[in-house]
């Protein structure tokens, strides 16, 4: 089979778009929220935990402690299916556009939705800094909470630590909790929790201590699944302490012990005082995006590493959204036609599409065939929007 020849045939009969398949993901931490759309038995993942996790256009492989073939990687809903990575690769000029691909290897971005029936564990994701030592990439994230779903049992989330810790440069507190792992679940009342709300989000750059609530949360990232977890015991199961130490270089483990791991804090991002300010993303209209059928709003920004926007298009109506680079989508609610495809949202092989540079650049009419609003998540790789907001920075 001539693969490129495939990819090159689909692009070209469907204008620059195609379908993905989802990719679903298990992790050990946590029981599922269960609100992903799969038949109940089918979250149980055995030994490998459960489907917790479903990225979304993904070229990321899951960094899980039992490894499955391609777990985490989108395919191509072509017959038969094509690796979203591998087709990238065979074709980056027509995927992500001649220019961009000359200085860009990939899509450079990973979203998913993550539906936890907890809260997470507190843990960091390694800043480039920490990340290279081990030859791998750094996490920026960014989390939107959708509307109209159930918010779970702890719909709060914790970000970073009581400005005094910081100020006074208390290491001991969070050593003294890594050492004793079995109680480490102590570090959440050195941080402060902010509610979930529905229809906003934050912006979490890497080195910061978070414990995601249990909100169902889209969320957009760097294409990286580095991490360590600082909280050992949750939901009354006590992880593994690998997962704390799992990114962390053997030889500073060795010398340093768990000053390892707080030395790969960003400290001072820790204690900000006007955390919530300098983070908190509220939806943020698109400058002329408004239009008779519809409205376009920014939810993933304050960052050059990737944006995001949220297209509601109201029911009859139509919309015709031209954007800058190649750029994938996930209908989330409601059904009609994005381009030549029908879409509807929640209806696993019809909500996830890919689109090219050239299809985006040229503009893509996209319309509500249903009684509801059609509303999709619009994610885009670093360096294509620069005209995404950013947040005041207090003080």
């Amino acid at each position: 089979m001539d693969k490129k020849a495939l990819v090159e045939s689909v692009l070209k009969e469907s204008g620059g778009m195609v379908r993905l398949l989802p990719a679903w993901v298990s992790r050990v931490f946590l029981p599922p929220g269960k609100r992903l759309g799969l038949p109940d038995a089918a979250y149980d993942a055995g030994e490998r935990g459960y489907i917790t996790e479903r990225w979304i256009a993904s070229t990321t492989p899951a960094e899980n402690p039992i490894r499955t073939e391609n777990e985490g990687l989108s395919f191509l809903a072509t017959e038969p299916p094509i690796l979203l990575k591998e087709a990238i690769e065979l074709c980056p000029a027509a995927i992500m556009g001649e220019e961009y691909s000359k200085t860009h290897k990939g899509l450079g971005r990973l979203p998913k939705i993550f539906d936890n029936g907890d809260r997470l564990p507190f843990h960091i994701h390694q800043t480039q800094k920490d990340a290279s030592k081990l030859g791998k990439k750094s996490k920026e994230e960014s989390y939107y909470f959708p509307e109209n779903v159930p918010l779970g049992p702890h719909p709060e989330t914790f970000f970073g630590l009581h400005p005094y810790i910081v100020r006074e440069k208390r290491h001991d507190l969070i050593v003294k909790c890594l050492e004793d792992w079995e109680h480490s679940d102590a570090l959440l009342s050195m941080s402060r929790a902010y509610v979930n709300v529905p229809g906003e989000g934050f912006h979490l750059p890497p080195g910061i201590l978070h414990a995601p609530g249990s909100a169902l949360t889209i969320e957009l990232q760097e294409d990286s699944d580095v991490f360590a977890m600082f909280q050992g015991r949750l939901a009354h199961k006590l992880l593994d302490k690998e997962s704390l130490t799992c990114n962390v270089p053997p030889a500073e483990l060795e010398s340093a012990g768990m000053m390892a791991l707080v030395n790969q804090l960003d400290w001072e991002a820790n204690g900000d005082p006007y955390f919530y300010e300098n983070h908190h993303t509220p939806p943020v209209p698109v400058e002329n995006g408004k239009q008779p059928g519809g409205d376009e709003w920014w939810i993933f920004y304050n960052t050059h590493k990737y944006s995001g926007k949220k297209l509601v298009v109201k029911p009859g109506g139509t919309y015709f959204c031209r954007d800058k680079g190649v750029y994938n989508i996930l209908v989330w609610d409601g059904e009609g036609r994005f381009g030549p495809l029908d879409v509807r949202g929640r209806s696993h092989d019809k909500d996830e599409i890919l689109v090219t540079h050239d299809a985006a650049v040229k503009g893509v009419e996209v319309v509500n065939t249903g009684a509801t609003d059609l509303s999709i998540i619009k994610f885009f790789g670093p360096d294509i929007n620069d005209d995404a907001p950013v947040l005041k920075k207090y003080p």
